[in-house]
């Protein structure tokens, strides 16, 4: 079975931006800042899923429709309970959350089981923190978007593998 997940990759220079945010974040919590490569914004998460399954979640991503919008990380914070400190969003763009709910209802018809809580756009920077850090604006970070991706996440060699994208380049400027 294969781990996947559908996500948003920024674009080099935003990466770049971010990573070297994940560093300075890691030094103050404590914790282990996550590399470029792997710095995305989750859509929707599938968990482990079987290979026959696998072009049923390709089908629901075919069905969704991808415009391009600017995605502006202007924030920094933390979540208590899952150990990682993110770059966030203050305000969401409306061409995010339309894929996002697009793509979720997708695949619920398709049968996948995804997370009931709300959509909460953020880019993991940094994993294990031991100290919170406090929601902080920071100078925006932004990109354009314009397409997604499945992801597979492999656990025994921690990498990610792309298994298909959506709509055009992922994220340009």
């Amino acid at each position: 079975m294969a781990r996947l997940f559908f996500a948003l990759r920024p674009s080099a220079p935003a990466l770049a931006a971010l990573a070297a945010l994940g560093e300075s974040l890691a030094r103050q919590s404590g914790g282990r800042a996550v590399p470029a490569a792997k710095i995305h914004l989750t859509l929707a998460f599938l968990g482990e899923v079987e290979p026959q399954r696998v072009a049923m979640a390709r089908g629901a991503a075919d069905a969704v429709g991808s415009e391009r919008f600017e995605a502006r990380c202007d924030q920094v914070g933390s979540f208590r309970g899952a150990g990682v400190a993110w770059a966030g969003m203050s305000e969401m763009p409306a061409g995010l959350v339309r894929l996002a709910a697009s793509l979720a209802a997708r695949l619920r018809d398709a049968g996948f089981v995804l997370e009931t809580r709300p959509f909460v756009p953020h880019l993991t920077l940094v994993r294990r923190v031991e100290r919170a850090v406090p929601v902080t604006p920071i100078a925006p970070i932004a990109w354009t978007m314009e397409g997604f991706s499945l992801v597979e996440s492999d656990l025994r060699s921690g990498r990610y593998v792309e298994r298909g994208s959506w709509g055009g380049k992922q994220g340009t400027r």
